[in-house]
């Protein structure tokens, strides 16, 4: 590092570039390398020494969770630094689904374990039933998962990856749960949603067998009021909430360097200040946030460490800035779908814009349109859309977006 003394926001704000990654390869612990005085000997590279990310509890349940967990949504087969390192900044609540690269997701984490076996059980594991809607089809994807993963029981199982109907909490669903966690091939249940999020929050807080849910929540959702009633009934439930999406990446694909201004003059990045935001609301147990390299995982896990709140202006800023750029950015909440009844699945299409435009992942976002595509008889971008561009609460151009989609996934 060029300075002798380094503040330990100047530190932090180093970390979301290459300084944090490169103290780390070169044998330096974090400790240290905020720490100008302390000696180090370049011919005799010092034990790596690791703070542990925070904890926070699981909703009713007696088990303590890391506030930063990772989202495995890519091939970790051919990843496994990523799971190393998560591991040695405590980030051990691991995230994964069925579909997820094809099955090279879980695939990844088992051959982790197959070389790691006594790390299983520090390893908060999480997977879901990505496309199943019986109970049969369920217990096939758990057992295959299973498999993959070299385990035999998931510590939190989504039994229903992408929630969008709240009558799809039945009682079909609730007995699978029971059942599954008596044999002991799950801890808690629990389900994921992106779409008509609010009402399916609203229906799991009357639901005693959920135990926890993963909805998108960031600071642009922080703006709705009724999705934030949602969200406190559910944490009176005692369900617990692992947030995801929390970047609030636009479908569109815009840059927010107002925001990242902002925050960089407090020395945060916009990423970081995003997940600070989320983790700043203790309703919140976990951050999910998928990290594919060592330079991410680093800058989060700084952003986390860091005791720094946020300022009342500081959410003010975000608020507001949220409010002005709603244009562009799909905030889940279904209405476009029920309006344009022969493509009911705009919000995904959405999503799959905004894996491709904001996380980079062309991969995914062919993934989920493609799931899509395959659902419907018709050519996505030859719909009508003009009644959902009408009701869309954020304007968005609903019918410019599903022709790029195609013209870019397709």
């Amino acid at each position: 590092m060029k300075k002798a003394n380094m503040n330990r926001r100047e530190f932090f704000r180093t970390a979301a570039g290459t300084g944090l990654a490169a103290a780390i390869t070169s044998g330096l612990s974090i400790a240290k390398a905020a720490d100008g005085n302390s000696p180090t000997d370049p011919n005799k590279p010092a034990k790596i020494e690791y703070p542990k990310v925070p904890t926070r509890q699981l909703g009713k349940a007696n088990v303590q969770v890391p506030i930063l967990s990772l989202g495995v949504m890519f091939d970790a087969v051919d990843n496994q630094i990523i799971l190393n390192k998560s591991m040695d900044w405590g980030v051990t609540f691991w995230d994964t689904a069925h579909g997820y690269a094809n099955g090279r997701s879980e695939e990844g984490i088992g051959v982790y374990f197959a070389k790691n076996p006594d790390r299983r059980k520090e390893v908060f594991l999480v997977t879901k039933a990505s496309g199943a809607k019986d109970s049969a089809t369920r217990t096939e994807k758990l057992q295959t998962s299973f498999k993959r993963m070299n385990t035999n029981y998931v510590d939190l199982y989504y039994g229903v990856h992408g929630l969008q109907n709240p009558a799809d909490l039945n009682d079909e669903l609730k007995n699978w749960a029971a059942e599954a966690k008596a044999k002991g091939l799950i801890k808690y249940f629990g389900f994921s949603t992106h779409s008509n999020i609010t009402e399916c929050l609203m229906a799991a807080s009357k639901c005693d067998w959920i135990d926890a849910i993963m909805p998108s929540y960031n600071f642009r959702l922080m703006q709705d009021p009724k999705f934030m009633e949602a969200i406190d009934a559910c944490k009176a439930a005692g369900i617990a909430l692992i947030a995801m999406k929390i970047q609030a990446g636009r479908p569109d694909g815009a840059n927010e360097k107002p925001l990242d201004k902002y925050f960089l003059d407090k020395g945060f990045t916009e990423g970081q200040a995003k997940i600070k935001t989320v983790l700043q609301d203790d309703r919140i147990c976990t951050a999910c946030v998928g990290m594919k390299n060592v330079a991410l995982l680093t800058s989060n896990v700084a952003a986390v460490l860091d005791k720094t709140k946020l300022t009342q202006s500081d959410l003010d800023f975000t608020g507001s800035y949220a409010k002005e750029t709603c244009s562009g950015y799909c905030n889940g909440c279904g209405i476009c779908n029920a309006a344009v009844a022969e493509m009911p699945y705009v919000s995904d299409v959405m999503r799959s814009l905004m894996y491709h435009h904001k996380y980079g992942d062309e991969q995914l976002a062919k993934e989920v349109y493609a799931q899509v595509q395959a659902k419907v008889n018709c050519r996505i971008a030859a719909v009508d859309y003009s009644r959902a561009e009408r009701i869309c609460p954020n304007r968005n151009e609903i019918g410019k977006m599903m022709a790029e989609a195609e013209k870019l996934l397709a």
